[in-house]
């Protein structure tokens, strides 16, 4: 099940959990990830005490993504993207571009969580109960 949020509740959501993976990509491209405690401030998320390689991969590729890991299984994942500015040579400010709210579909109880028996089928029905978010400038409390 989806949960809507409304934009102006985005500080609300992000504090319902307890951190965010903040994901950047180094000059080669593959993905550098380290836990954050982003801050929602205006309309923007300020992300304090990062390390040099953090602030320089968003200083040289702004496209970010951070990811609020549920608190149980159950739960679902805010990931917003949006674009970083440096702010200075620990912390970055991101501008949110868009958001979802995201959980794998729980499995079908007639399915064991190994999955189908061999030569069985996948239960139909296995796709996302995601929902996107629009965030327009502005609209952050």
């Amino acid at each position: 099940m989806s949960i809507p949020v409304e934009l102006a509740d985005l500080a609300e959501v992000t504090c319902a959990h307890d951190y965010a993976y903040l994901v950047t990509l180094t000059d080669v491209g593959t993905a550098h990830i380290v836990a954050v405690t982003p801050v929602v401030e205006g309309d923007v998320l300020r992300i304090t005490g990062l390390g040099r390689q953090s602030v320089g991969n968003a200083a040289a590729r702004a496209e970010v993504t951070l990811v609020w890991p549920p608190r149980s299984v159950e739960g679902h994942s805010l990931i917003v993207d949006g674009l970083a500015a440096r702010s200075d040579a620990t912390a970055i400010v991101v501008t949110p571009s868009r958001a979802v709210l995201h959980r794998p579909v729980p499995r079908p109880e007639s399915e064991p969580e190994s999955g189908p028996a061999d030569g069985e089928e996948p239960s139909s029905g296995c796709v996302s109960d995601c929902v996107e978010l629009s965030l327009a400038q502005g609209d952050l409390a």
